[in-house]
This record gives C-alpha cells, structure tokens and sequence, in this order.
C-alpha cells in the first residue's frame, strides 16, 4: 500500500495547523509545531499526527467544514487505506521512519470542524476507521509534499 503526503501542517500551538511545504521529523517532534496543551498532546509516542486525506473528504461529504490540518494532524496522508493504519502500522515518509502508537481522542477545540459542534465524529470508540492517529520517530528525517507514503509493515496485536 502507498500513497503520499497531500499536506504538511504547523503551528505554534492550537488548531488549525497550516500547511508548509516541508519538515523535519524528530523524536521530539515535527520541527516548527507547537501545542498548546502538552498533557494531552506530543511527547515521544505522539510525536506526530496523522490524518486521512480521504476520511477528511468523506467528512466533508457529510457537510463538515473541515480541511486538511483543521483538526490539528501534522501530516495528511493521501491514498493510503486508512482502515489498515493502526497501532504498530510502520510507515516510510519521506526519509523519516515512523510508527503508528495509538488513534487520538479528539479535543472540544475541534467542535467548529463539525456540524452542530459534534467533533466525536472523529473518536475511534465511536466512528472507528475515522480518527487520527500519533505516531513515534523510528528514524528521523525530512518531508516534503507530495513525498510518497509506504505501509512497511504492522506489528502483530496480541
């Protein structure tokens, strides 16, 4: 399975994030990105997030306001099945390794992406298949739009 990065998101703190054209992916996270809420967010396994080029179109089709880095991913992934991305999903973006650690519990601040302010749209308990994800450095390294996306390999569940 592969695809590419549609969008590279940043912020200094807070949604949404804005697209730049690149990163650099370190352990302690993506160069250039902050949050505001570090309980919560960022830390080594949610060094970055990801989202789903195509959940956020669907998203859209149900008349959702949301676009890419609205909800606060740091990478929008196009082209990839995001059913099979989950914990211990091995992904080569750009020269960066990373791995995915856990879906995400969507934040209140993420209200104004859908109607009537009904942002568990996107909680993995409820809507699975239709959250973001974080995800650790493996090996740290440069992304750039458009740089393609490769599923390497998914660890085992027990």
């Amino acid at each position: 399975m592969a695809g590419q990065i549609h969008q590279i998101n940043v912020s200094p703190g807070g949604v949404p994030k804005l697209p730049v054209p690149e990163a650099y992916l370190a352990v302690t996270g993506v160069f250039g990105d902050a949050q505001a809420d570090t309980v919560h967010h960022g830390g080594p396994d949610r060094a970055v997030c990801l989202y789903s080029w195509e959940v956020i179109e669907a998203l859209r089709r149900e008349g959702h306001p949301i676009g890419a880095g609205s909800a606060g991913e740091n990478l929008t992934l196009a082209g990839i099945d995001w059913r099979a991305v989950g914990p211990g999903t091995v992904l080569r973006i750009g020269s960066a390794l990373i791995e995915v650690t856990h879906p995400t519990t969507p934040c209140y601040k993420n209200a104004r992406w859908f109607i009537d302010g009904n942002f568990t749209r996107m909680h993995p308990a409820k809507h699975p298949g239709w959250s973001r994800m974080y995800a650790r450095i493996l090996e740290e390294g440069w992304v750039r739009r458009g740089d393609s996306v490769a599923v390497i390999e998914k660890e085992a569940t027990a």
